[in-house]
């Protein structure tokens, strides 16, 4: 088989790390020496004494290449685990996005109707645009933001990839 034949998925990595400078940089140093692709990267201090960071990453690629990243991962010295979440079973993800949207008259109307079906809130408002906030799996939060293009999108920030493994135990 050759590797272009292999079929590509999406793994979600949850990465615990001494919360120290720099430690953001070599990981995406990594990724980059090695031609992997990040689709998204979140991170955030967890523990109370701020020693301790999460990342959550959303990268792509054949099996062994996912394999490859978790190696190389596990082997940066500030690295404590890193768990696929993808692999480990069942979890919730998440990811929240802000949209702005401009129009008047039906476009307007199909906006607030459309946000409404996918229980995006409306933050911000004028007479003549709207930010929405919506919270849901990357794949809602895609949908949303395509439909929002054909009445006056303007512009999306999104946040990426948060994601927890379900059960008792902690990851």
């Amino acid at each position: 088989m050759h590797i272009q034949d292999e079929a590509v998925e999406r793994h979600v990595l949850a990465v615990l790390v001494d919360n120290e400078a720099g430690i953001l940089a070599r990981i995406a140093g990594m990724f980059t020496a090695r031609g992997y692709n990040i689709e998204s990267l979140t991170v955030a201090d967890i523990s109370e004494d701020h020693a301790i960071s999460r990342i959550t990453i959303a990268t792509n690629g054949p099996p062994h290449v996912i394999e490859q990243i978790i190696h190389q991962l596990d082997r940066l010295v500030p690295v404590h685990s890193v768990r696929d979440l993808t692999e480990s079973g069942p979890h919730v993800q998440r990811e929240l996005a802000l949209v702005k949207v401009a129009g008047k008259g039906d476009n307007r109307i199909e906006a607030m109707r459309l946000a409404d079906a996918y229980r995006a809130r409306i933050v911000d408002a004028s007479t003549e645009s709207f930010i929405f906030e919506i919270t849901g799996a990357p794949e809602k939060i895609q949908t949303f933001v395509a439909l929002m293009r054909e009445v006056g999108l303007v512009e999306v920030g999104r946040t990426g990839v948060v994601a927890v493994g379900r059960g008792p135990n902690a990851g």
